[in-house]
C-alpha cells in the first residue's frame, strides 16, 4: 500500500469517528491534540537535540494568561463592545502569548542551555516553579481563583463553542505543527539540530554554532507550548495556575518517554494513552478502594517502569516497525529524481601557499605542558605528517590547530588569519576540514545524512524555508554533493545504511567524505588508517594522493608508519610536548632523537651493542 492511500485511510476513519463518537470522547481527544502540541516541542528539544525541560507547562500558562488577559481587561472589552473587533481580540491574545514566550525563552535560554549534566533540567524546575507562583500571585491573572468570562473562538459568524467544533481547529493546528517539524528535520537545519544531542565537538567542527541552534529549538518549544496554552484557553474558557505547575510539565515528559522522545507520532501516541489512561484511572480506584484512596500516580508510575523496561525508546519505533506489512516502512532517498545545483564554491589556493602555520604554540593544563612552543605549517598540494609516541600531545595540537581548544601562548593563523581564541566553526568558514580519533557521528541515520551535514556551510536556506519546503532545490544539491563524495571514498552503495552499523575502518571514511562534502583547502585527518585493512589502506592512500593533487593541504596524525612513510611529503615529530624532527621520511628514519623515542635507544646505541 502506498503511504499516501494509508494516509487518506487514516484521515478517513478519524473524519467519520469524528462524526460519530460520543462528545465525552471527542472531549478526551481534544486535550490529547492539545498535549500534544506540547509533547512535540518536547520531542524535538529532548529527544532531537538532546535538551531536558521541565519548565514547558509555564510557557503554556504563558500563552494561556496573554489570551485570556487581553478577551477580559475590561477598558479593551468595552471599547470594542459591540464591534467587529472584538471578535481578534483571541488572535491577538495569541499573538502576545507567542511574543512573550519567544522573548523569555531567548533570554532563559542564553542563560541556561550551556549548562550541562542535571544543572539545565534543575533550572528549568526553577523557573517554572517561579512562573507557576507569580500565575497565582498576581491579582489582574485572577491570582489563585483564576479567570472566567474568556470568549470562545469565532471565524466569522461562525462560533467555535463545543468540542466537536473547536476540536477540528486543536487538530489542524496539531496537523501543522506535524508537517513543518517532518519539514525541518528533513533538512539541512534538522541534520544541525540532531548533531546538538551527542556530538557538540562535532557539529562546531562543521560550521555549525550549537549555542544559537540550542535557543532557536529552545524557542520553537516555547512557542509552540503558548500555542497549546492559547487553544487551552479557548477550549476550556477558564484558566487558573494549576494546569501550569511543575507536575504538568513532569506530565509532558511522560507523554513524550511513553510515545518515543525522538519522534513525532509518538508525541500524539503518547498524549493519547496518558490521556485516556488517566481519565479511566481516576475513577477505577474509587470504584474499587473509596472516594478517600487515590492511587493514579502510584499506578503511573509503575507503568513508566514497565515501559521503560520493555520499550526504551518508546511505543512508537515498535508500532510503527509492525507497518511493515503495509509496505510502509520508510524508503530509502531517491537520489535519481534529485539534480545537482551551484553551491558556494571556495577559491583554490595556489599550489606551496600556506594554509595552516601555527607559531610557538604552548598549550599548557594547570601545571602540565602539552605542548611546548610548537611551529609547524601545511602547504597547499602537500601530505604533512605529525607523528610521536602515545601520549605526546598530537591529539592536544590537532585540536588548537582545528579551534577545538585554544593555546595558552602562540597563535595560528589558517588562510594568512590569526584565528586565536575563534571557536571550531571559524576555522570550518576558512575553509578547515577535520575527522576525529574517536568517530563522531550520527550512528541512527544513514550515510548520506552524515555526510551531507559537513557541507552545512555551503547552505543558505534557514528555518523557515525548510519547514515550507522552499529549502528542496539547496537540499537536492547538498545530498547530491554528500552522494558524490561517498562515492569518491569507496563507500557507494551505502548511502542509505546506518553509520553506526558500518565497520570502525568504514566510519572512518564517513568522516573523510564528510570533511570533504564542505570544499576545505586544508584537511585534518586524526589516525585516518586505524582500523583499516591492506587494501582499504591503499584505497585511502590513492585518495589522499588524489587530493593532494588537486591542491589540498592535508595534515595527519597515524600511528601506522608504513602507511606515512610512503604517502607523507614532510613529517614532523613531537614527543613530550616538543617538537624532536622535522624533515621528509627518508631524513626521519634516519634521525637518532626520533629513533630514540620511538624504541628507546638511538642508532649509535644500537651500532655499539653490534
Amino acid at each position: 500500500m502506498k503511504q499516501v492511500y494509508f494516509k487518506l485511510l487514516c484521515l478517513l476513519i478519524f473524519v467519520i469517528a469524528w462524526v460519530l463518537l460520543p462528545d465525552f470522547t471527542i472531549s478526551l481527544l481534544d486535550y490529547v491534540g492539545i498535549y500534544s502540541v506540547v509533547v512535540l516541542g518536547l520531542v524535538v528539544m529532548t529527544g532531537i537535540a538532546g535538551m531536558t525541560s521541565f519548565g514547558q507547562a509555564a510557557f503554556v500558562g504563558i500563552g494561556a494568561y496573554s489570551t485570556g488577559w487581553i478577551c477580559t481587561y475590561a477598558p479593551i472589552v468595552q471599547m470594542l463592545e459591540g464591534t467587529v473587533w472584538i471578535s481578534l481580540l483571541p488572535w491577538l491574545g495569541l499573538l502576545l502569548g507567542l511574543m512573550i514566550a519567544g522573548i523569555l525563552a531567548w533570554f532563559l535560554g542564553l542563560l541556561t542551555l550551556n549548562l550541562s549534566s542535571f544543572y539545565l533540567p534543575l533550572c528549568t524546575i526553577a523557573w517554572g516553579l517561579s512562573f507557576f507562583y507569580l500565575f497565582g500571585t498576581l491579582e489582574f491573572l485572577g491570582g489563585h481563583t483564576g479567570m472566567t468570562g474568556i470568549p470562545a473562538l469565532t471565524l466569522g459568524n461562525f462560533n467555535l463553542d463545543t468540542s466537536r467544533t473547536f476540536g477540528i481547529v486543536i487538530w489542524l493546528v496539531l496537523f501543522f505543527f506535524i508537517w513543518i517539524l517532518n519539514n525541518l528535520i528533513d533538512s539541512r537545519e534538522g541534520r544541525a539540530i540532531q548533531a546538538l544531542k551527542s556530538n557538540r565537538l562535532m557539529a562546531e567542527s562543521m560550521g555549525i554554532n550549537t549555542t544559537a541552534y540550542r535557543a532557536k529549538v529552545f524557542m520553537l518549544a516555547a512557542l509552540m507550548a503558548s500555542t497549546s496554552g492559547w487553544l487551552y484557553t479557548h477550549f476550556q474558557r477558564f484558566i487558573n495556575p494549576t494546569p501550569f505547575n511543575l507536575s504538568a510539565s513532569i506530565e509532558y515528559i511522560f507523554m513524550a518517554v511513553i510515545g518515543g522522545v525522538g519522534y513525532l507520532w509518538g508525541a500524539v501516541l503518547g498524549a493519547g494513552l496518558f490521556t485516556f489512561t488517566k481519565n479511566y484511572l481516576q475513577d477505577m480506584p474509587t470504584q474499587i478502594f473509596g472516594n478517600n484512596v487515590s492511587t493514579e500516580s502510584i499506578i503511573f508510575g509503575l507503568l513508566m517502569l514497565v515501559i521503560l523496561q520493555y520499550y526504551a525508546n518508546g511505543l512508537w519505533p515498535r508500532l510503527s516497525r509492525q507497518f511493515n506489512f503495509l509496505g510502509l516502512a520508510k524508503k530509502e532517498f531517491p537520489f535519481g529524481k534529485y539534480l545537482a545545483s551551484d553551491l558556494s564554491v571556495r577559491p583554490t589556493p595556489d599550489l606551496g601557499a600556506i594554509l595552516l602555520k601555527a607559531h610557538q604554540v604552548t598549550k599548557r593544563f594547570g601545571g602540565l605542558v602539552a605542548n611546548q612552543s610548537i611551529s609547524l605549517d601545511l602547504k597547499a598540494g602537500e601530505i604533512h605528517a605529525l607523528i610521536g609516541p602515545n601520549g605526546a600531545g598530537k591529539s592536544t595540537f590537532f585540536n588548537i590547530l582545528s579551534g577545538v581548544d585554544a593555546s595558552s601562548e602562540g597563535r595560528v593563523e589558517l588562510m594568512a588569519e590569526n584565528m586565536f581564541g575563534r571557536p571550531a566553526r571559524h576555522f570550518a568558514e576558512r575553509g578547515l576540514g577535520r575527522t576525529f580519533q574517536h568517530v563522531r557521528l550520527l550512528k541512527n541515520q544513514p550515510v548520506i545524512e552524515n555526510v551531507a551535514l559537513g557541507a552545512h556551510l555551503r547552505g543558505q536556506c534557514g528555518w523557515l524555508a525548510s519547514m515550507f519546503r522552499l529549502d528542496r532545490k539547496e537540499e537536492s544539491a547538498l545530498r547530491v554533493e554528500a552522494l558524490k563524495q561517498i562515492r569518491r571514498c569507496g563507500l557507494g552503495g551505502s548511502e542509505n545504511t546506518p553509520a553506526g552499523s558500518l565497520s570502525l575502518g568504514k566510519q572512518r571514511i564517513i568522516e573523510i567524505a564528510r570533511a570533504l562534502a564542505g570544499q576545505p583547502m586544508a584537511l585534518l585527518l586524526d589516525e585516518p588508517a586505524a582500523g583499516l585493512r591492506h587494501l582499504e589502506k591503499k584505497a585511502l592512500a590513492d585518495l589522499l594522493l588524489q587530493l593532494k593533487s588537486e591542491g589540498l593541504g592535508i595534515l595527519i596524525i597515524e600511528h601506522d608508519m608504513e602507511f606515512v612513510m610512503h604517502l607523507a611529503d614532510r613529517i614532523t615529530v613531537i614527543d613530550f610536548g616538543h617538537v624532536i624532527a622535522e624533515g621528509t621520511p627518508t631524513e626521519i628514519q634516519m634521525n637518532p632523537r626520533v629513533l630514540d623515542a620511538y624504541l628507546g635507544v638511538s642508532d649509535e646505541t644500537i651500532g655499539s651493542e653490534v
